[in-house]
């Protein structure tokens, strides 16, 4: 049976924090309604502080903040639930144990189940406030498993390549992009699915503040949706056996990365991180798992 997972990847303006969430349920009700599976949002969606002055944002960002338990999320369940749907609403400010600021993704399945929360790893340094994260997330979405990224995570080649070893068949990348370097990630995207062949959906907000220009590519690099810079929602569905047949088979029938070392071979050191690719590792975890590495 074949394993499809329809997306709609909303293209939107940034939200102002604070304001009510009235909206935004209707608006994933609506995409519900035209057969998406999941919904997904660009980075901090709900989290704009964009119309203060840059010296105040990140003040009103760490005042915004949340823990996973708040209320804000009890709500973000409670509209996926409602709705039916999977629901990726961005990410949030999330506020640590120890009064750290992550910039933290979240799944919410259609029962309203947290699945996964991801904190970002690579921080768009100078220029964010945001803590690291320290760990890479992947999760069930139903059909199939996802890997979670976000905005500059895609320009660091681990993050991708950790994921698609966890397992994941699509790479949920959600961006929030307002720079001329769009065009740098619309390369990235199609890179980090071809050398990991894995489906990459990478949603950005729209203009006048964002870049947009959101996309969607297969597994072997080929773009199947992408959007201008207005508001706009892709919405695709996937054939998630097209990452199995592609690994089996190579990418434009010939490369098979993952397939790459054989039992005998000797490990090769990495310098870089201290460590080394071991050949009895290097082959993807099960798809049909959900892993947190």
């Amino acid at each position: 049976m074949t394993r499809t997972l329809s997306i709609a990847a909303v293209q939107a303006a940034p939200v102002r924090i604070g304001t009510p969430l009235d909206a935004f349920a209707a608006d994933v009700r609506r995409h519900r309604d035209s057969g998406a599976d999941v919904v997904v949002y660009p980075e901090l969606h709900l989290f704009s502080a964009d119309a203060w002055p840059l010296e105040e944002r990140e003040q009103r960002q760490r005042a915004a903040s949340v823990t996973l338990d708040s209320a804000l999320v009890d709500d973000l369940r409670g509209i996926a639930r409602d709705a039916g749907v999977g629901l990726i609403p961005g990410s949030i400010c999330e506020r640590g144990e120890h009064g750290e600021l992550y910039n933290t993704a979240l799944v919410i399945a259609p029962d309203g189940a947290l699945t996964g929360s991801y904190r970002k790893v690579f921080p768009w340094r100078p220029f964010e406030p945001f803590d690291p994260g320290d760990g890479f997330v992947t999760c069930d979405l139903g059909a199939g498993t996802a890997g979670l990224s976000i905005c500059y995570d895609a320009w660091f080649p681990e993050v991708t390549r950790h994921l698609a070893w966890m397992g994941a068949e699509v790479v949920i990348n959600i961006v929030k992009t307002t720079t001329p370097d769009r065009a740098q990630e619309l390369v990235l995207a199609r890179a980090n699915s071809i050398v990991n062949q894995t489906f990459t959906v990478s949603v950005n907000c729209a203009g006048p503040i964002g870049m947009g220009q959101s996309i969607i590519v297969d597994p072997e690099g080929q773009v199947l949706a992408t959007a201008g810079t207005d508001p706009e929602v892709l919405h695709v569905t996937l054939d998630l056996d097209e990452v199995d047949r592609v690994r089996e088979e190579g990418t434009a029938g010939s490369n098979r990365m993952w397939s790459q070392f054989l039992p005998g071979d000797s490990a090769i050191s990495l310098p870089l991180y201290d460590g080394r690719i071991d050949p009895h590792r290097w082959e993807p975890q099960s798809t049909t798992r959900t892993h947190q590495q």
